[in-house]
């Protein structure tokens, strides 16, 4: 049953991270933790990608000039059950306060864009893969699945994330929207790239889809976004095209209330600092009685949406190694009870479900 009540304080961060430098950049999350903890908010909410920062390279130069920068992004790319997750649970504990994390997770020899969702008591709620990464992203990371549309009951309500572009996806959104969402963390790496030449990568178009994502769905909208500084800058532009296609700032922090509102007045786009809105569940009624769009606002019975939550796995163990192809349903095969028991424990939904 979902509840539209309690009230508290959340942030959201504008700030850049130490670039390719996962220890240094998780000693700044802390630090903002801290901040953010003994300013009252319960829920702190961080960029895309922000440990160990986003790879702007990708945007300028081709991949094989960017395979300078693989190797040393890769080391310093997370792992859920590493210690270096593990200090951002530990800080999460400490201060009390509900941390919902953007970082490169390394799973095997590949990435993957990754957001947690930390409780204050230090247990992870939640962690999921940016479902498809966007344009020269793919150069780079991998893709999630249908298991990473998934929104968490926790002590401060329904909460979900997603990544950037899939803000611009109707589909995914509507998915979130369907499980009843009431706190959605809108991370974000900065608009700082092609600026004056690609209108869509900017502020203008990003903000709003942040902004109309509140309205649509009735929900509040943390939006943390990195900023692009001079060590930015330094790193990633060893020429005078790259310092154009590259700029500095591009940070655009937002919170947004279940109306569409701004709740916190923004920083200067090249200013760190934290963000912060008093958060009460009981405006998003009122929100939905205008729209819910997933409630008395559908039309199911002209539109719906088929949600495949299953996880998918490039190798499955049968049971029975003679088995019959024609025994397997779209190439998976059938996992004996012991092998599932080996498996890390994750939230396992339904193969398939439709939503109104």
């Amino acid at each position: 049953m979902v509840e539209y009540t309690g009230a508290f304080k959340a942030a959201a961060v504008q700030a850049e991270p130490v670039w390719l430098d996962a220890d240094a950049t998780i000693d700044k999350s802390i630090g903002l933790i801290e901040e953010a903890a003994r300013a009252g908010a319960q829920l702190i909410a961080f960029p895309e990608t922000f440990v160990p920062g986003y790879p702007w390279w990708l945007w300028l130069d081709s991949p094989a000039a960017g395979m300078r920068f693989v190797g040393r992004y890769h080391e310093n790319s997370l792992t859920l059950d590493g210690p270096r997750f593990q200090r951002l649970v530990d800080a999460a504990r400490a201060n009390s306060i509900a941390v919902a994390l953007g970082f490169s997770e390394r799973g095997g020899g590949s990435l993957y864009m990754g957001q947690a969702v930390i409780s204050a008591d230090g247990k992870l709620v939640g962690a999921r893969r940016k479902l498809k990464p966007t344009h020269v992203e793919r150069t780079m990371f991998g893709e999630g699945d249908g298991s990473d549309l998934v929104v968490h009951d926790t002590e401060l309500g329904r909460v979900g994330a997603l990544c950037c572009w899939e803000h611009l996806q109707p589909l995914t959104k509507y998915a979130m929207f369907s499980q009843h969402e009431q706190v959605h963390v809108a991370a974000w790496p900065s608009f700082s790239v092609y600026k004056g030449a690609a209108y869509a990568l900017g502020p203008e178009v990003n903000t709003a889809a942040s902004q109309i994502y509140a309205a649509e769905g009735q929900v509040f909208v943390l939006a943390p976004c990195a900023v692009v500084g001079e060590a930015a800058v330094e790193l990633f532009c060893d020429t005078p095209v790259k310092q154009q296609l590259l700029q500095r700032g591009g940070g655009f922090a937002r919170i947004y209330g279940p109306d569409g509102r701004p709740l916190a007045d923004p920083l200067p786009e090249d200013a760190e600092g934290i963000l912060y809105a008093d958060i009460d569940l009981t405006a998003i009624p009122f929100a939905k009685a205008a729209a819910d769009p997933v409630g008395h606002y559908a039309r199911p019975d002209v539109t719906r949406l088929l949600l495949n939550r299953a996880e998918r796995r490039p190798v499955e163990y049968a049971a029975h190694a003679a088995l019959p192809a024609e025994h397997f349903d779209d190439a998976e095969a059938i996992v004996t009870e012991r092998d599932r028991e080996r498996e890390p424990e994750r939230e396992r939904e339904p193969e398939a479900t439709a939503v109104g």
